[in-house]
């Protein structure tokens, strides 16, 4: 009987251990599909590759470490919202709003970023290899 207990826990912890602990609300992703706005969303993990989300409210969202791989985010407001870690390669982000954002170690590869709004941004450690940046607050070659 005690073996079976162990055995059933070790399962359980087991389990519960290979479980992403910071995954992507699947109900708040979906609403933002359908409707291009999800304030204040729990996205942590979120692969939004090749979402059209021209428009998007995604105030305060947290999108650590969201995949965002060649999607639309042009005129999207960002405003607030934690892209730690978040992969934006090959994203296009004309007028969006990423005042007050926290793009700590973001992958902007190839992104195409134009007229953006950095103001109070956090762009430390951000990779722009081949990205096009104009008219915001985002330089290349250099934080």
């Amino acid at each position: 009987m005690k073996f079976r207990v162990l055995a059933t826990l070790a399962v359980m912890v087991s389990t519960a251990i290979a479980l992403p602990a910071n995954a992507a609300d699947p109900v708040q992703v979906q609403q933002l599909l359908e409707t291009g706005a999800c304030t204040g969303c729990d996205l942590r993990g979120a692969d939004l590759s090749n979402a059209h989300l021209i428009g998007a409210d995604l105030r305060n969202a947290n999108l650590e470490g969201a995949s965002f791989l060649n999607a639309n985010l042009e005129g999207a407001d960002l405003t607030g919202a934690n892209l730690t870690d978040a992969n934006l390669t090959g994203t296009f982000a004309t007028n969006a709003s990423f005042t007050q954002a926290n793009l700590t170690n973001a992958n902007l590869t190839a992104a195409t970023i134009r007229q953006a709004d950095t103001t109070g941004a956090i762009l430390t450690g951000i990779n722009l290899a081949g990205a096009e940046v104009s008219g915001s607050g985002i330089s290349i070659g250099g934080d």
